[in-house]
């Protein structure tokens, strides 16, 4: 006669099944960086407006669509895309990063006994991940980004940096390596903050829309990915637009020739646009944030969920059947 199974037990079950469930970080990273490189070739423009934006202290841009136009007009429509060839390749590395620090993070975090991962633990993991993101990534890259978005003028001979490398060159030169990691520390706050939200806030929509949990098996839709993940992305640039602000603003002051600069770190900048530009100065360029990083987010995860959810029906699902 066999023995029945209690609903404790058949929840244990699960639990120990599921917990050997658990995509490798090496598939989320590719995952990842696939997202990063459509999501750089769509995008671009807004983060070019972005940029001009935030670093607009004279008000010669009266809103989204006047930078925009006034870019193109001025400098050609390929303006627009000025920097792309940094953005998508920090953009690449930084989601491969990203997902697989987050995998691994996650799976530190985990209860050894159950395999179940805590909202505490999501959050952390988040956290880190953008630590390490923002260090090992994004700072160097954004600072030659926003250098070279921030040139103005049709003619290359009157520009200072020809491109990526020669820019990144010119400023180990002129302001050491150091340079290159200008705006770190609002960089760190900035990614590890909007990360923690944006792992856990996508997580929380994907299990409470589509009851789809890690490991299941179960593949999302392109659409469905897309809500999770631009529902996911819109509280990070909210809460963390004084960072991104501040970042721009170090990251976009030369130090070379040893004169004095205007901004001394992230206090100091924040201080100082609050006092000189008021307390909306610190929310510069959010509309253009909302614009680029929901959608940003709803691109990514779309291509990203699409690897994932094919490894997971592919081999961990049909692996425990």
């Amino acid at each position: 006669m066999a023995t029945p199974v209690s609903e404790g037990g058949g929840a244990a079950d699960e639990r120990r099944r599921r917990k050997g469930r658990t995509t490798p970080p090496h598939v989320r990273a590719l995952a990842g960086s696939l997202g990063g490189v459509v999501e750089a070739c769509c995008l671009q423009p807004i983060d070019v407006i972005k940029t001009r934006l935030q670093l607009d202290r004279t008000g010669a841009y009266r809103g989204i669509v006047h930078c925009g136009a006034t870019a193109a007009r001025t400098e050609g429509v390929r303006a627009l895309w000025k920097g792309l060839t940094p953005f998508a390749t920090h953009l690449t590395l930084k989601y491969a990063l990203r997902m697989g620090s987050n995998a691994l993070l996650q799976s530190a975090f985990k209860d050894p006994a159950t395999g179940d991962l805590s909202n505490r633990g999501r959050v952390a993991a988040g956290f880190g991940a953008g630590v390490l993101e923002a260090l090992l990534i994004v700072t160097p890259f954004e600072v030659v980004k926003i250098r070279l978005q921030q040139q103005k003028g049709l003619r290359p001979e009157l520009l200072k940096y020809r491109g990526p490398v020669h820019c990144a060159r010119m400023i180990i030169r002129e302001e050491g390596v150091l340079g290159l990691w200008a705006g770190a520390a609002p960089t760190i706050m900035r990614n590890g903050t909007n990360q923690a939200a944006m792992f856990t806030a996508k997580n929380a929509f994907d299990v409470v829309l589509w009851k789809k949990h890690e490991g299941d098996g179960k593949v999302l839709q392109p659409w469905q990915s897309m809500i999770s993940g631009f529902l996911a992305g819109t509280a990070g640039p909210i809460c963390t637009g004084p960072f991104d602000v501040v970042k721009t603003r170090l990251m976009a002051q030369s130090r070379s020739g040893g004169g004095d600069v205007k901004y001394k770190g992230m206090v100091h900048a924040i201080r100082t646009i609050f006092a000189e530009e008021g307390l909306l100065a610190l929310w510069k360029g959010l509309l253009p944030r909302l614009m680029r990083i929901p959608p940003g987010q709803a691109i990514m995860w779309a291509v990203a969920d699409q690897v994932t959810g094919l490894y997971e029906k592919s081999y961990l699902h049909r692996a425990h059947l």
